[in-house]
C-alpha cells in the first residue's frame, strides 16, 4: 500500500476472515487503549499499551517477519521512488488532489 509516496506493508491476505477479524478487534483495543493512557497521562499503561499495538500488527502480519514467501525485500516505510516499485507507482492511475 502507498501513502503519501511511501510503502506501509499490508495485512497478511493468507489469514483466514475469522484469525484477521480477531487480530483487527485486538488492534482497536489496543489503540483506544493508548488514546486513554495519553488521557490519563500514564506513561506505565501506555508502554503497555503500544506494546499491544505493536504485538497485534505482527498478528497481522503487518510489522515483523514477512509474510510473503517469494524472497522479495520488505520495503515498509520506504519512499517509493528509492525502491524497485517506483515503476510500478508511476503506471497506478491516482486521483488528482
Amino acid at each position: 500500500m502507498v501513502v503519501r509516496e511511501r510503502l506501509w506493508r499490508v495485512s497478511n491476505p493468507n489469514l483466514s476472515e475469522a484469525e484477521r477479524a480477531s487480530f483487527v478487534h485486538d488492534l482497536m483495543s489496543a489503540r483506544r487503549e493508548v488514546k486513554a493512557a495519553k488521557a490519563a497521562n500514564d506513561d506505565t499503561r501506555l508502554t503497555k499499551a503500544r506494546r499491544l499495538v505493536n504485538a497485534a500488527k505482527i498478528s497481522l502480519g503487518e510489522r515483523g517477519p514477512v509474510w510473503w514467501q517469494d524472497g522479495a525485500k520488505d520495503f515498509n516505510r520506504h519512499m517509493v521512488k528509492n525502491t524497485p516499485y517506483l515503476d510500478w507507482y508511476t503506471q497506478l492511475d491516482k486521483p488528482k488532489e
